[in-house]
């Protein structure tokens, strides 16, 4: 396995909601990484099975910001969104905000 397909989870409200409600994770995953070997990725580095993966590409976009409306490259980024077999989870994710409360 190559350690380095996952790069890093995608923590958001929408990936959060994702996680509770439907058993799915997002993680920004290398640009040249299959659908296969990110399956092969999680389930080794994590202990989990899983079900279904889904990728999405964003392509490189130019983006202006500031006062002087300066040109920012936003580089291009593969996501995977990974589902799991029912009973499996990923601890990491496991996030509750009345918790602190």
């Amino acid at each position: 396995m190559n350690p380095y397909i996952i790069k890093k989870p995608v923590i958001t409200e929408k990936s959060l909601l994702l996680a509770q409600s439907e058993n799915k994770y997002v993680f920004e995953v290398d640009k040249l990484a299959n659908k296969d070997q990110i399956r092969v990725a999680v389930e080794e580095f994590f202990g989990v099975e899983v079900q279904d993966v889904n990728t999405i590409r964003r392509n490189k976009t130019i983006k202006k910001t500031g006062k002087k409306r300066m040109r920012v490259v936003v580089p291009q980024v593969k996501k995977a969104i990974v589902q799991l077999k029912k009973g499996h989870k990923i601890e990491m994710f496991d996030f509750n905000p009345n918790e602190g409360k």
